[in-house]
């Protein structure tokens, strides 16, 4: 599976994704597409925005990147890095959230959440819900 994300400036937006977001590139044909590899082995594409694929559409997708713990510390990192973060550092009872955006205004968000990866019991949980409801 691809991820395409809509971008202005093809060089700006590989830096953002190589530097910032550590990203790799698999490849890249000038200013027509660059194929990005994530940390966590999402593929990301990037292609140049048309009027009818405009960069920077809010509200229709946003992306998230799973950070295990430190989120306080990766947020500083990217915030010297030049990132524009759109508001506090959120905590919603299960999940730490702190959004950003990419140059061209692309919504994403870094997520950590608080139980560790692994240690989520169906059972408990559908037994809470059960009591609960």
């Amino acid at each position: 599976m691809v991820v395409t994300i809509f971008v202005s400036d093809m060089d700006r937006a590989v830096a953002f994704y190589t530097d910032v977001l550590n990203c790799r590139i698999q490849f890249r044909f000038g200013n027509e597409w660059a194929q990005l590899r994530s940390l966590d082995g999402t593929t990301i594409g990037l292609h140049p925005a048309s009027q009818k694929s405009p960069a920077g559409v809010k509200g229709s997708i946003e992306l998230g990147i799973s950070v295990e713990d430190g989120i306080e510390n990766v947020v500083k990192e990217m915030k010297a890095r030049g990132v524009k973060f759109t508001g506090p550092l959120i905590d919603d009872k299960e999940v730490l959230i702190a959004h950003f955006e990419d140059p061209d205004g692309n919504p994403f968000y870094l997520a950590q959440p608080k139980q560790k990866w692994g240690d989520f019991d169906i059972q408990s949980t559908t037994k809470a819900d059960a009591q609960a409801g």
